[in-house]
């Protein structure tokens, strides 16, 4: 990702992502009692892909940790063993598998596992007056803050572009402006897109500039605009208008208030999908199935972006 504004606040941004409010109803890090952490076989995971060292730590982490649901007062490895009435053990189980047959440290592993199950880390979000795409009652709502000059913005915008298509009746993509300032068009790039938005036509505007990162000079932005079909005189009016410029500044606040220093940034249902700990492949289609399961099929809200139901892989943010 590339640097936002608070960029120097990394390490303390980091370091206090660490640590979570564990209570009684949420997953914890406090060991199971009477656990012993050693050869687990769990039905349902395959460890095979695991060196002896991997599954040693894997096995610790399933013993050790609650599974992520407040009725079940047990361990992962428990829960998954006696099939327990907590959809999220097994998901959780083979998340940790993952976690460290990709090499993370446990804290990092930690990390990923509370972001993805613990209900502390779940943000309310404010999708009025969002572009969006996909259902309004959809069962996932994705909310991705981006940068239009940002080439990892880019290169998801595509994936995310056809998640609506892929999971139909099932997810609703909304895009947040947050242009950075280290971008020299992104400021101008986000307002063009907003200024698009009363003509009907900002994701037309939304692909044709991520299709076009190498040029986003005014005249490029013009030429876009006549390219898509809009009224340029009613577009050149909104892009120099106070309207399209409090809209790309209140994106950013929201962005800022949530603690975002890099794009792209999304949300999954108020969790923030850590593009360090998650890929813009199969793991977000896991993520997606996962959250579809735990709905039930039920649909969301409407104006839900941000309750759960009960990009390439990013550089890291600087």
């Amino acid at each position: 990702m590339y640097p936002g504004r608070f960029a120097p606040l990394l390490l303390a941004l980091v370091a206090s992502a660490q640590s979570t409010c564990r209570g009684s109803s949420n997953p914890s890090s406090q060991p199971a009692p009477g656990v012993v952490a050693s050869d687990v076989e769990l039905p349902g995971v395959d460890t095979g892909s695991l060196t002896p060292r991997e599954r040693r730590e894997w096995s610790t982490y399933v013993s050790e940790l609650l599974a992520p649901c407040p009725n079940e007062a047990t361990s992962i490895a428990q829960c998954v063993r006696e099939a327990r009435k907590c959809p999220s053990c097994l998901p959780a189980a083979k998340l940790l598998l993952k976690q460290v047959r990709d090499g993370r440290a446990r804290s990092q592993a930690e990390e990923a596992f509370y972001g993805r199950f613990a209900a502390d880390h779940v943000k309310t979000i404010d999708a009025s007056d969002t572009p969006s795409k996909g259902p309004a009652n959809a069962p996932v709502t994705i909310v991705e803050w981006a940068d239009f000059e940002c080439p990892h913005c880019g290169r998801a915008a595509p994936l995310l572009d056809k998640l609506p298509d892929e999971f139909p009746g099932q997810v609703r993509i909304l895009f947040k402006f947050y242009p950075l300032g280290a971008h020299l068009h992104g400021e101008a790039a986000a307002r063009a897109a907003a200024a698009a938005i009363p003509q009907g036509k900002f994701w037309e505007m939304h692909h044709t500039i991520f299709e076009h990162q190498d040029a986003l000079e005014p005249r490029d932005l013009e030429k876009y605009a006549k390219e898509i079909g809009l009224d340029v005189p009613k577009w050149k009016a909104a892009l120099d208008s106070e309207a399209v410029a409090d809209r790309v500044s209140r994106d950013r606040k929201q962005g800022d208030a949530l603690g975002i220093t890099g794009t792209p940034t999304m949300f999954i249902n108020g969790r923030e999908y850590d593009l360090h700990a998650f890929h813009m492949g199969d793991d977000l289609h896991e993520w997606i199935d996962l959250e579809i399961a735990l709905a039930g099929g039920a649909s969301a809200p409407a104006a839900a972006s941000a309750a759960p139901p009960a990009a390439p892989p990013a550089s890291a943010k600087k």
